[in-house]
């Protein structure tokens, strides 16, 4: 898209990171489709004259979350196809991709449950799904390196595993609070334990 994700004006005495904030928040409480500047800059306290100093329209806000949420795991994922390139030991690779994407998901938990709401009706939303559908397919390529290497059970479809371990960080969004009594880094351990280790051989 021609769209630049990163809103470039803004007026004194307003946040820009604040706007997006705001709309990740409103777009996922009520869908993109259904929410308007209006209701963006009535929510922020500002006029539309205001947020229009801040954005050019509200794609540009959803391809701006959109990318927040997907930007550091393509940058974790396309960092373990290189280690496995270079000879790095498959289920190292593997488990520390696992690792990273619970921490990326906690730090960008908002955008990332936007994303996982999006359905394809928008050019910005069919990319980020076109994205994700990538990402699938790289970790399944992961899997299957460190299967074919024994480290994994054989009879293991890594198709099927790399949704499945994306499935379980995903789901993150759905009851993980930052303020709550888990930090990511235990949630992360116990993600490598429950999903690997019924993975392992036998």
């Amino acid at each position: 898209m021609s769209i630049d994700p990163v809103p470039r004006r803004g007026r004194p005495g307003h946040d820009r990171a604040a706007v997006l904030r705001g709309a990740i928040d409103l777009f996922t409480e009520r869908g993109y489709d259904a929410t308007s500047m209006g209701d963006l800059a009535k929510r922020l306290g500002i006029s539309k004259a205001t947020l229009y100093h801040h954005v050019d329209s509200k794609e540009q806000l959803l391809v701006a979350a959109l990318e927040d949420a997907l930007t550091e795991v393509t940058e974790v994922v396309a960092a373990a196809g290189r280690r496995l390139e270079t000879g790095d030991d498959p289920l190292e690779v593997l488990t520390d991709v696992l690792r990273h994407s619970v921490e990326v998901l906690v730090a960008h938990q908002p955008a990332v449950t936007l994303l996982l709401r999006v359905r394809g009706n928008s050019e910005a939303e069919a990319i980020a799904l076109e994205r994700r559908r990538d990402l699938d397919h790289q970790l399944a390529s992961l899997v299957r390196a460190a299967r074919d290497s024994g480290q994994l059970r054989g009879d293991v479809d890594p198709d099927v595993v790399s949704r499945l371990l994306f499935g379980m960080v995903n789901s993150l969004v759905e009851w993980y609070l930052p303020e709550g009594a888990y930090d990511a880094s235990a949630i992360a351990e116990t993600v490598v334990a429950v999903s690997l280790g019924g993975l392992l051989p036998r």
